[in-house]
């Protein structure tokens, strides 16, 4: 009896443990299973790879929010920080700068952005990053509509269309980037000092101050990273569109925190992988892409989207005991 209960139990955990790690995978091989039975020309390989290159954009800045949810903080500028990398970008290509020049400057705008949202954080002492990266979100908006009177820039030229309109056979060359990054923060996560304290300070910021962990300056790092990944990604997303608008990436701060959570990151910080959020952003890709074939309206996608994040929060708050951490802190 005492045996069977043992493997009962061997048996439960070892359930836990694939979908811990396992779960966002599942997930997404079940949904294009179901579209591929729903919507025949989904499994096409014109469609994959188009969900793959209109992603990569939303790839880039789903690192810069896992790197701030592992710090157990959040970016809320990320969209507001592409849209003003690129219009930055565009007013130095009105003013008659090289193209490659204003490409670089794209990338460099994207990363002193986010090294400001860090900076306003750990200099101004500020309680939690939702208020300072909310603030810039604003901000930073606000400068992209100032700057461009609300008028795209369009007519990229092709230094700047590279990164997003290239191809390299049937594969996009936007794609080949994302995934030279996100192969370059595998390593960086695992092997580097920094992506060990990044880790440190999102498991117990206390405990990683007294080990000798610069917390500052880990945050700060942390935002950096992040505005160099906005960078790139509007310079992928200028490209690839032709245009640059000051309106971009409204909102992709909502996909992109879908994407890392459902991907395994914690909100309460410490936990999180860089292929985890891979397949979130695919499972979210994957999801816009579906709905779009099955004809659903853009408000009722709104709706469902909106509904994802929530599950995906409260799987994260029951997977990492929050109930009973909530519970704790109201009793203190």
């Amino acid at each position: 009896m005492l045996k069977s209960n043992e493997k009962s139990n061997d048996m439960l955990n070892m359930i836990k443990v694939v979908l811990a790690k396992g779960g966002p995978l599942v997930a997404l091989i079940l949904l294009m299973i179901f579209l591929t039975i729903r919507c025949p020309s989904f499994l096409t390989a014109d469609n994959i790879l188009n969900v793959f290159r209109q992603s990569s954009s939303q790839a880039l800045i789903a690192i810069a929010l896992m790197l701030a949810i592992l710090t157990g903080g959040i970016d809320l500028a990320v969209g507001s920080n592409m849209a003003l990398s690129t219009v930055i970008m565009g007013k130095c290509l009105e003013a008659g700068f090289p193209s490659l020049l204003c490409a670089v400057i794209c990338v460099v705008a994207g990363l002193a952005l986010g090294w400001f949202n860090g900076i306003i954080l750990t200099k101004l002492k500020l309680p939690h990053p939702f208020i300072s990266t909310l603030g810039t979100q604003f901000i930073y908006r606000g400068i992209c509509l100032v700057l461009t009177q609300g008028t795209p820039i369009s007519g990229m030229p092709p230094a700047v269309k590279w990164a997003g309109a290239t191809f390299m056979g049937p594969i996009a060359v936007s794609v080949i980037i994302v995934i030279i990054i996100y192969i370059i923060f595998g390593v960086f996560f695992s092997k580097s000092i920094l992506g060990r304290h990044i880790y440190a300070v999102g498991g117990n910021r206390d405990t990683a101050k007294l080990a000798g962990v610069n917390v500052d300056f880990t945050l700060t790092a942390v935002y950096t990273l992040g505005g160099l990944m906005c960078g790139i990604a509007g310079l992928i997303l200028a490209g690839r569109v032709d245009a640059i608008a000051p309106m971009a990436g409204v909102n992709w701060e909502t996909d992109a925190i879908a994407a890392v959570i459902v991907g395994g990151a914690s909100f309460f910080g410490g936990k999180g992988n860089i292929s985890g959020t891979f397949v979130g952003v695919m499972l979210i890709a994957v999801l816009r892409n579906g709905l779009n074939l099955l004809a659903i309206t853009p408000d009722m996608q709104t709706v469902i989207l909106g509904s994802v994040i929530i599950l995906s929060v409260f799987i994260d708050v029951v997977r990492n005991g929050g109930f009973k951490k909530i519970r704790k802190l109201a009793t203190n």
